[in-house]
């Protein structure tokens, strides 16, 4: 991260928010990992009524994502964000630079949250492993059974998704959306010394071309580290 993108996100935060009791800088500038296309990911601690919510704009030639929170939304998002196994709040404030703390709130939430992407997410219930296999295992079948390019490259994409989200959460890693999908799929590669996000993504590219061997290959080897495909004898019951 440069000096200059942190002062001027500080800035913004001290001239639109006066009263903040905290603010992080997060995302992929404070990672280190910007590109041409990157914006500020701000997220500001309020003590008042006017939080939560979510606004983007253009500052400094910066474009900038502002989440500006209560302690009380903060927490209602991670909990959400917990149960679906997608941290996004926590990584924001969790893997932060403090860009304001004025009661110690943007450290000790800082490390909170820090603590939190550092557990992991809980184990997947019965209910949900099974769930998962089943529309894994479904999938595959209408990736094997299609004759149409196109639809077999949509069905392909969704496997990658939805094998790389089961493989996470499986092994009680965080999982995430779009980039952060692949970012984590990566991190539990790495970790762990698999192949699994190349293989994957070898998978959609080879499906684009015709070929959906690889792909069948490889969502198959992630659906026997759970007990293999489930077709059969499956059941989900519907709402009381």
């Amino acid at each position: 991260m440069t000096a200059a993108a942190f002062d001027i996100a500080r800035q913004l935060v001290l001239d639109r928010f006066p009263r903040a009791r905290a603010a992080w800088l997060g995302g992929s500038v404070a990672h280190g990992t910007a590109t041409a296309t990157s914006d500020l990911d701000i997220t500001v601690l309020l003590a008042g009524s006017s939080a939560p919510y979510r606004e983007s704009l253009r500052h400094a030639d910066w474009p900038v994502e502002l989440f500006v929170q209560t302690e009380e939304s903060i927490e209602y998002f991670r909990a959400t964000e917990r149960a679906a196994r997608r941290p996004a709040t926590a990584r924001l404030i969790g893997r932060a630079h403090i860009l304001l703390d004025v009661d110690g709130s943007g450290a000790q939430l800082r490390e909170d949250c820090a603590r939190e992407l550092s557990a992991g997410p809980e184990l997947l219930s019965d209910t949900e492993l099974r769930g998962q296999r089943y529309g894994i295992t479904d999938l595959l079948d209408d990736l094997v059974g299609s004759e149409d390019e196109n639809e077999r490259l949509a069905i392909a994409v969704a496997l990658w998704q939805a094998a790389a989200h089961l493989l996470l959460t499986a092994n009680r890693h965080w999982s995430g959306g779009g980039k952060w999908l692949h970012r984590e799929l990566a991190d539990f590669d790495q970790v762990g010394g698999t192949a699994f996000g190349r293989a994957l993504m070898d998978g959609v590219r080879t499906a684009a071309l015709g070929e959906i061997g690889p792909m069948v290959e490889v969502v198959t080897e992630v659906l026997d580290q759970v007990g293999g495909r489930l077709f059969e004898g499956f059941r989900a019951d519907g709402p009381v």
